[in-house]
């Protein structure tokens, strides 16, 4: 089992932060702050690290998409809930935009199903969720590539707006040192609904591993960071070494420009059917309606 840093009683950051450099400055410390690292993981190159995304870069499609698929089927949510998160994500792949205000209604409707639940409930339920949607998803080249920097005595963290409990999970069970995700106020040992800071996304990302070097010691020049997205520009701009995994079509023509290394682990058909966009906040795949389209018309529907 994955142990979760508690953030005590209740989070220190004030609920609403206006300003969204200040929300991502805050995100990424407590992100930094509750990442957990595995005691048994040798690290004898103690200034270098790996940074990978989860979504679309290590696993095919969105992890948080996969486990509210699994939390759907548990009968987290009702069919009102689900049209209205679809609802969401259909537009935000429409207009193609991710403005400040759609963005906060997605965090915030991310949020709305966990208030009140205890930690240990959805730890509990991710572990199983893993298993069953997850563990399959993984791209191989990816995980070679992680794992040629353990091989190297470098630790290896994920890096994701998918929920820190879950993305712990996620890389306790691949074998990585540990993982830098959103987190959420908790308030005797159950979620409040809000966030500490910001989403995982973008700025907070690069905002995170710059906590965390600080922390550990690492030297960022001699670390290397993996996204399929310009989404995580701050993060890959911020290392010495960058690498474009399965990458979008803008991050492929950065990656270009800039001479960084392109790795594709998709293939033709198979990645026009399980390669899903990270939108919004990247609360859950831009993919969402044609996956769950793809269970009404299956009859796999989860209510």
């Amino acid at each position: 089992m994955v142990r979760v840093p508690f953030r005590g009683r209740a989070a220190s950051a004030p609920a609403e932060l206006e300003d969204e450099e200040a929300r991502a400055l805050v995100a990424g410390a407590a992100s930094a702050a509750a990442a957990e690292t595995e005691a048994t993981t040798p690290a004898p190159d103690r200034t270098a690290a790996a940074f990978f995304d989860v979504d679309n870069t290590m696993m095919m499609g969105a992890s948080l998409f996969w486990f509210a698929r699994g939390l759907a089927a548990r009968k987290y949510f009702t069919s009102r809930d689900v049209a209205s998160f679809v609802w969401q994500q259909a537009k935000f792949r429409i207009a193609g935009s991710e403005s400040a205000t759609d963005m906060h209604t997605v965090r915030d409707n991310a949020l709305a199903f966990v208030a009140g639940r205890e930690v240990q409930e959805i730890i509990d339920a991710g572990e199983e969720i893993y298993d069953e949607l997850m563990a399959d998803r993984i791209w191989s080249g990816t995980r070679n590539l992680a794992q040629q920097h353990l091989d190297a005595g470098q630790r290896v963290w994920l890096v994701t707006a998918t929920p820190v409990e879950l993305a712990s999970i996620i890389a306790h069970r691949l074998g990585l040192t540990g993982a830098l995700g959103t987190v959420s106020e908790i308030v005797d040992g159950r979620y409040t609904g809000r966030l500490v800071g910001e989403m995982m996304h973008g700025e907070s990302k690069a905002q995170a591993v710059r906590a965390l070097a600080e922390r550990e010691g690492l030297d960022l020049t001699r670390c290397t960071a993996y996204s399929d997205s310009t989404n995580d520009l701050p993060m890959l701009s911020l290392v010495g070494s960058a690498v474009a995994v399965n990458p979008d079509s803008e991050l492929r023509a950065v990656a270009r420009s800039r001479g960084w290394t392109v790795k594709d682990f998709r293939t033709g058909r198979k990645a026009a059917r399980i390669g899903v966009p990270t939108v919004g906040a990247a609360a859950v795949s831009g993919g969402v309606v044609g996956g769950l389209i793809s269970l009404r018309r299956r009859n796999r529907w989860p209510f």
